[in-house]
């Protein structure tokens, strides 16, 4: 019997190879390599507004750009952590700091409606469209990089993995297009710098659940 089970053996193990570590620290390397690349990419394409290091750049801005970057490095280090399940694995954070994203798109309403045609303003902002399509644009390599990640693990939740991948890839792709804007009033900050975490949080849910399922 010891021989046939040291030959069940043998052939069980024959063919494993030895894998890398699945470690955190590759996904948020990988992420920074994404995030990285976009915002190059962002100024090669779009400049930089020098605003930014001298001083005009309102406190709206900063808000916003603090708001973007909490909540897309909150829903990233949830993407990274789904991708290796464990029991009590909790992501409030992101989720409370998606709630608190909603003030800024209310203060963009708020402001507008006591100004004459500021609804209208809003909807006929020239550069409202330029923003919104160069901010998708400026999610796709990120949330590319956050699926590939999971695609390596084992996710569980994937309708949540789909989520905070879209929110993740909104959140840091406006983050990065937003150093291309010199427009930093709420109205145009609460309203077409949000938009795109909207929009790519719904891509998410929709698409990435398709792409890491096992």
């Amino acid at each position: 019997m010891k021989p046939v089970r040291e030959n069940l053996i043998a052939s069980l193990t024959e063919e494993l190879e030895p894998v890398r570590a699945f470690n955190a620290r590759d996904g948020m390397g990988l992420l920074a390599i994404a995030a990285a690349l976009t915002f190059a990419a962002v100024v090669m394409v779009e400049g930089f507004w020098h605003g930014i290091v001298s001083g005009e750049a309102s406190a709206f801005f900063w808000i916003t750009s603090g708001l973007l970057a909490l909540l897309g490095l909150a829903s990233a280090g949830a993407v990274i952590a789904m991708a290796s399940p464990r029991v009590g694995n909790r992501f409030d954070a992101p989720v409370w700091l998606s709630a608190m994203m909603v003030v800024l798109p209310i203060g963009a309403l708020l402001s507008a409606m006591p100004q004459q045609h500021g609804l209208d303003a809003i909807v006929n902002d020239m550069y409202g469209m330029h923003c919104l399509t160069y901010s998708m644009f400026s999610t796709v390599l990120i949330g590319a990089a956050l699926t590939l990640w999971l695609r390596r693990g084992a996710t569980v939740s994937l309708n949540a993995a789909g989520w905070f991948t879209g929110i993740a890839a909104g959140s840091l792709g406006a983050l990065a297009y937003g150093i291309s804007c010199s427009i930093d009033s709420i109205t145009h900050l609460g309203t077409w710098h949000i938009a795109p975490v909207a929009i790519s949080a719904l891509l998410g849910r929709l698409i990435v659940p398709h792409l890491v399922r096992w």
